[in-house]
């Protein structure tokens, strides 16, 4: 039992600190470390990623990936070239602006959650959500007759009635001309941008992706006000 108190003392004496208080130099207690509750392991972390890497779900995504990037703009397409008068009388009450703007944000929401993907890499629910706006946007691309010279197929396929189709396609290469202003302006920032300037917060976590909405806004803003959708008429 004498023991007991000997050793409080020791462990108090160990769990000092001498420390200035006002002007006067003073010994204050100072809180004891923890002990440790995770196991030691000769694990590295490369070990740990093997283990927890699951081919079966990888294997699944990319199926479905390549399912999503043919399926919709397949179903899409045939409906505009086998139903065209439906399409037109589905889409006769949507203006330009609207068309532009369903389109723009389906494709905008779609590269967000790929980027969200690739930076939350552990959270599957971001690659389901890509795929659902993936499909929404190939849909859509599908329907609208997407391609590099777009406006010739779908002056074919729906005559004087292309204007909506024309502005659905304009709203996706808006989103897409987006991506590419940011990614050009990303990588710029991270070449020029010394790791000490105050400007390396613009390629850090959500100020980048603030940085892409702000560049998707004011893209399409020019499409939408930037007499763009007028030429289409």
């Amino acid at each position: 039992m004498a023991d007991a108190p000997r050793h409080d003392q020791a462990s108090r004496k160990d769990n000092t600190a001498t420390e200035l208080v006002g002007d006067v130099v003073e010994t204050v207690d100072v809180s004891k470390h923890p002990e440790p509750t995770i196991e030691s392991s000769d694990l590295s972390l490369a070990d740990i990623e093997r283990r927890q890497f699951k081919p079966m779900h990888w294997m699944v995504f990319i199926v479905a990936l390549l399912v999503v990037l043919v399926a919709p703009y397949w179903f899409g397409r045939q409906l505009a070239v086998q139903h065209t008068r439906g399409v037109v009388e589905q889409l006769a009450n949507y203006s330009l602006q609207g068309a532009a703007f369903s389109s723009w944000a389906v494709t905008m929401v779609m590269f967000t959650c790929l980027a969200m993907a690739i930076v939350e890499a552990r959270h599957w629910i971001w690659r389901v959500l890509f795929l659902l706006f993936l499909a929404a946007e190939q849909f859509i691309a599908g329907v609208a007759l997407l391609r590099f010279d777009y406006w010739y197929s779908t002056y074919v396929v729906y005559g004087r009635s292309a204007g909506v189709v024309n502005a659905m396609d304009l709203g996706i290469v808006a989103a897409g001309l987006g991506v590419a202003v940011f990614a050009v302006l990303f990588v710029g920032l991270l070449v020029v941008i010394r790791k000490d300037s105050p400007l390396n917060v613009l390629t850090q976590g959500w100020a980048s992706m603030i940085m892409y909405f702000v560049i998707e806004i004011v893209v399409l803003i020019v499409v939408l006000f930037g007499g763009l959708l007028t030429s289409l008429l």
